[in-house]
């Protein structure tokens, strides 16, 4: 048997210094937090027409692939290094030290596994806006640069112990800003530019901006799957951000499923009011509109709060909806794809800000060691409502304009022309951007296909 080097004996020390219950638990909780992911692919395929189900679920792909290498090199570093108040430095530049150091109990290389899901999830809800019009080899470069001028920024700036929202005194307990109201603001950057683009897509005689017409979700289905898989890996998403086991994670696990309880319930009550009908849509929205509300709150609010944020979040993010139905929003070619700015955006903004309306410093107290002021009604801490919107101004603006200005960089570049032709657009993004389909286009040619050769003789 070898005899362990100094910089194994160095790891194995770092990692007998971790609570190996945390780190199970974390470890748990990434495992069913990654097939959000494909979740939120699976959305928005359900959401497009049936022509363009697979080019629509394929950008989630993307997003796990470009994002873990992308992590990997220069993301974590620039998210969680030591840096400046507005970004990291980039000393763990392909993961160098990232090992079994402990961060809090569990070791670095756990936290940052963790940490990638939030970008990737992030991103992927992001790139939907330019679901049934967006070419997808410009997403590639876009999903670098976005996740390294977009996303890491704002991460460092809300979740770094030196960042400059974090000293300001921001409540965001698990993505509010950098998880919501950044995919809202990114999305809503990339659908405005391929209704108005600015170089080589409006340049050419083969590209025509104009607004999709409305049609319904073509596949339940996708619906379905995505909605039980969003809601659960929701759970561990939010459990598992305290970061270890105890009562702070049950506390946020429980307000998370009460939240979304009490936006799908809202949202599908209020649909059969109007129709006299259920709908898995309205069910589907309503969830998606409370998982969104308490992503901020999650550590910081009780189970009653937490039941009228879903309410409450249901109600706005569904005026928000009726945006695009409007003559206005057409004529000014405003597409909501997945209706992300209506969920991910204003539910974003709205449960930043009661955060700092309703949190408890009892609550964040949970796990033993968080203190905080708390919030305007139950603590008194006025100026914590300020400081929310703030946050939520600061994100909003720099994630929509650097979005806008990185998809606009792209479009000057030959053969990264975002927005797709018109004939592929009519025909469906499957045909031109897959060459396969989830239905029958795949198969076709292949109706009299045969697994022998016919001079094969069968015994």
């Amino acid at each position: 048997m070898e005899t362990p080097t100094f910089a194994q004996l160095s790891v194995l020390e770092a990692w007998e210094a971790c609570d190996k219950t945390d780190a199970l638990f974390v470890l748990v909780c990434s495992v069913f937090c990654w097939p959000i992911i494909p979740a939120v692919g699976l959305g928005y395929s359900g959401y497009s027409t049936r022509r363009s189900g697979l080019a629509s679920f394929y950008p989630a792909l993307l997003s796990i692939s470009v994002c873990t290498i992308q992590w990997w090199l220069w993301g974590y570093s620039l998210a969680y290094g030591e840096g400046n108040e507005f970004i990291g430095d980039l000393k763990h530049f392909a993961h160098r030290d990232v090992l079994a150091t402990p961060i809090g109990t569990i070791p670095e290389i756990l936290f940052s596994e963790f940490q990638l899901i939030f970008e990737a999830t992030v991103c992927a809800i992001a790139v939907g806006g330019a679901c049934e019009r967006g070419r997808l080899l410009p997403l590639v470069p876009f999903i670098v640069l976005w996740s390294t001028f977009v996303y890491c920024p704002l991460a460092h700036m809300v979740w770094a112990d030196n960042g400059f929202l974090a000293e300001f005194g921001v409540l965001d307990f698990a993505g509010g800003t950098p998880v919501h109201i950044n995919s809202g603001a990114t999305a809503t950057a990339l659908s405005l530019y391929l209704s108005y683009p600015l170089f080589r897509s409006k340049k050419s005689s083969t590209r025509s901006p104009s607004h999709l017409a409305l049609h319904r979700p073509h596949n339940t289905m996708c619906q379905l799957l995505a909605l039980v898989i969003i809601w659960g890996s929701w759970l561990a998403f939010d459990a598992g951000t305290t970061l270890s086991f105890n009562f702070k994670s049950v506390m946020a696990f429980s307000v998370t499923n009460m939240c979304a309880a009490a936006g799908a319930t809202t949202w599908a009550a209020i649909t059969y009011m109007e129709t006299g009908k259920w709908s898995l849509d309205s069910t589907f929205l309503g969830a998606i509109a409370g998982l969104v509300m308490i992503t901020p709150a999650a550590g910081f609010i009780d189970l009653t709060t937490s039941f009228f944020f879903g309410v409450i979040g249901a109600l706005v993010s569904r005026q928000a909806l009726r945006i695009k139905f409007t003559k206005a929003a057409q004529r000014w070619k405003w597409v909501d794809n997945g209706d992300t700015f209506a969920t991910h955006c204003i539910g974003g903004f709205l449960g930043t800000i009661m955060t700092g309306l309703f949190a408890k410093k009892e609550v964040a107290a949970f796990d033993g060691g968080t203190e905080i002021i708390g919030g305007v009604f139950f603590d008194g801490h006025v100026r914590q409502l300020g400081i929310q919107v703030v946050e939520a101004l600061i994100g909003f603006s720099w994630s929509f304009c650097v979005s806008y200005l990185i998809i606009a960089a792209i479009d000057c570049i030959p053969g990264l022309e975002v927005l797709a032709e018109d004939n592929h657009i009519m025909d469906g993004m499957d045909a031109a951007q897959m060459d396969e389909s989830l239905y029958e286009a795949q198969w076709k040619g292949e109706e009299d296909y045969r697994p022998y050769d016919t001079h094969v003789r069968l015994e």
